[in-house]
């Protein structure tokens, strides 16, 4: 999804959104999913724990190469049923130039549960 920027919110909306990295502990096919998607357990450090993530990242991400991987994710929205599944978290990533996902992560590794700032 690309376009204009959204409408402009305070920095307090800003902080409302709690995006934290966390590593990819266990990454499983996904096939009751309706678009074609990974479920991603992800590891947010001792506070949060492991958060299951429905995933719709096939197109450019393997399955075998996302464990231990660093991804970042909202950890605050509430769950949400995808099939069979509640997704606890909403993995990021950006659109690729056919639209496909490629996932957002830090350059380098840092401590799980870190928060975006």
């Amino acid at each position: 999804m690309s376009g204009a920027a959204a409408e402009t919110i305070s920095f307090e909306d800003f902080l409302k959104v709690d995006i934290r990295v966390g590593t990819v502990v266990e990454a499983r096919e996904f096939p009751e999913a309706r678009k074609p998607a990974f479920q991603l357990f992800i590891d947010f450090g001792p506070e949060i724990g492991v958060k299951k993530s429905s995933a719709q990242i096939t197109r450019n991400h393997k399955l075998d190469a996302l464990v231990g991987r660093q991804v970042a994710a909202v950890v605050n929205f509430p769950p949400r049923q995808i099939g069979p599944i509640m997704s606890e978290v909403l993995t990021l990533g950006f659109p690729d130039e056919a639209g496909e996902v490629m996932l957002f992560a830090p350059d380098r590794p840092v401590p799980n549960g870190g928060r975006l700032y």
